[in-house]
């Protein structure tokens, strides 16, 4: 195998990548609670089909028909974030791991787009790099605005909820433990 042959390989995987994703985010945008992160998911939906575009483009500089290779990875984490949507989670909890799986998705995609703008600089693919240059730097834009949402706001009212639940689990466990503690001081007086 050559390092073309391994370029077209790597892109055929992120083509199908972003067709997946394409279908994930719809559903990412309606579970998230908060609106900012809606806006966020809805906003990337659009960059990414311009990503397939833009592949479809780079597949045309290589004069390499646009076809997919199955992407194992990208499938296995769009399905842990389809598992999370049937979690029951409270709202901003739910939206913390949906920020979660969003950058699983994220990395992967700046890791191969990475990749493919090395090889394609090294094969001097200049149209190719230009193309995959703007792609890779609105995903890494993309993970920044999850990780600014999850940061600024997300992820603290995640950790109030977990703490107020754990608060009430915690008073439910002493009611619970108090009357055991009173109808076995009863059976005992009952004995006597």
């Amino acid at each position: 195998m050559t390092l073309h042959e391994m370029l077209v390989d790597e892109l055929r995987d992120l083509y199908h990548a972003e067709k997946q994703l394409t279908k994930a985010l719809p559903k990412l945008a309606k579970a998230a609670t908060h609106k900012g992160l809606r806006a966020a998911f809805e906003s990337h939906l659009e960059e990414t089909r311009e990503h397939v575009t833009r592949l479809e483009e780079v597949f045309s500089f290589l004069d390499e028909p646009a076809k997919t290779k199955p992407c194992a990875g990208m499938a296995g984490i769009i399905e842990e974030g389809a598992d999370l949507l049937q979690e029951d989670a409270e709202a901003a909890v739910l939206d913390a791991g949906l920020i979660a799986a969003a950058q699983r998705a994220e990395h992967y995609e700046i890791g191969a787009y990475g990749t493919c703008v090395a090889w394609a600089r090294l094969l001097g693919h200049s149209e190719a790099v230009g193309l995959l240059e703007q792609t890779l730097e609105e995903e890494k834009a993309a993970d920044q605005k999850l990780t600014t949402l999850a940061e600024s706001e997300i992820n603290e009212a995640a950790g109030s909820e977990s703490e107020s639940e754990e608060s009430s689990s915690s008073s439910e466990k002493r009611v619970s433990s108090g009357r055991n503690t009173s109808r076995v001081k009863a059976a005992d007086r009952r004995r006597r």
